[in-house]
């Protein structure tokens, strides 16, 4: 048990290292070719924010184990909604800004991440609904890029641009590694603690794969650039429930415990709806209420394992 927990605990640190490296390199390439801050937040970071998430779920299907990738989907996007805002929160010291273009971005956010609990209620995702996902998803990030183009502040940079992608594979490489290890260890070690794989991926695992969206928005939060922190964790949340769990079933349609949508695909949906109630009231995430996200985690961590022991 003790070699499962190591590789496990190593397997995970190379996917949260290489994830961070991507997402640093990415942000510098996005840079070069002077794309709009809001762009970079919202869609470049973004999706580089949700590969661990991907590559965890695709390695979890081929291993026969899907519920596994979706329990860390889901799970990961509660936290992000949550725990992740709520960190940023007490790390900044003050309340988080949210400006009027990212109220226009998430209007029917809450939408979008109800279709993938809508088509999971009854225990799987066709390859119809699949392509559903993937529409959705891109149709709220050709919005988010139109709305992108249109804002006037663009990052510059242009050194390095080769050097910056060749680095960007080379964390993409540390990613492919360490999420094939990071399934195959995790359930040796359920097996081994007698628990179930699907409560080490909503409650570790998951956590493991938000650290990319954590580390970009403390970095942004302490600049006091709100707005890219906000996208990053909004888009990466969207991307997860859309995008990613419909490309898992148009490879391979798939059943799952109808559990992860009735607890952890409800606590995502309410989630998004009580943090954005809290982005519209006075246009701010105030520390109280970064304390109630908290608390909303914490409760839903104790939920998940209640239910699944």
């Amino acid at each position: 048990m003790i070699e499962n927990l190591l590789i496990f605990i190593f397997s995970l640190l190379l996917v949260v290292k290489g994830a961070t490296l991507a997402t640093k390199y990415s942000v510098k390439l996005a840079e070069n070719f002077h794309f709009s801050k809001y762009i970079v937040g919202f869609v470049i970071v973004a999706f580089i924010s949700i590969i661990p998430e991907t590559l965890i779920s695709i390695n979890s299907a081929i291993a026969g184990i899907p519920e596994f990738g979706l329990g860390t989907l889901f799970g990961s996007n509660v936290a992000d909604l949550t725990l992740i805002f709520a960190i940023l929160i007490i790390y900044a010291g003050r309340g988080i800004k949210i400006e009027s273009k990212i109220l226009k971005n998430i209007r029917l956010y809450p939408f979008f991440l109800f279709l993938s609990l809508l088509f999971g209620l009854n225990g799987s995702y066709s390859r119809i609904e699949g392509i559903a996902l993937i529409l959705a998803g891109s149709l709220f990030y050709y919005l988010v890029f139109r709305n992108g183009v249109e804002a006037s502040e663009r990052l510059h940079n242009g050194d390095g641009k080769y050097k910056n992608f060749l680095l960007l594979l080379v964390a993409m490489a540390m990613l492919l590694v360490g999420s094939h290890f990071t399934v195959t260890s995790a359930t040796d070690l359920a097996h081994a603690l007698k628990i179930s794989p699907i409560l080490i991926a909503m409650l570790v695992v998951s956590l493991g794969t938000t650290m990319p969206e954590l580390f970009y928005s403390l970095k942004s939060v302490k600049k006091k650039d709100d707005g890219l922190a906000i996208g990053d964790i909004m888009g990466s949340v969207l991307a997860d429930a859309t995008i990613v769990v419909g490309i898992l079933a148009v490879i391979d349609p798939f059943t799952f415990p109808v559990k992860i949508v009735y607890i952890t695909g409800a606590f995502m949906v309410v989630a998004s709806l009580v943090l954005l109630s809290f982005m519209k009231s006075g246009r701010t995430i105030s520390k109280k209420e970064g304390f109630m996200l908290l608390a909303f985690w914490v409760i839903y961590a104790i939920v998940e394992f209640i239910v699944s022991k």
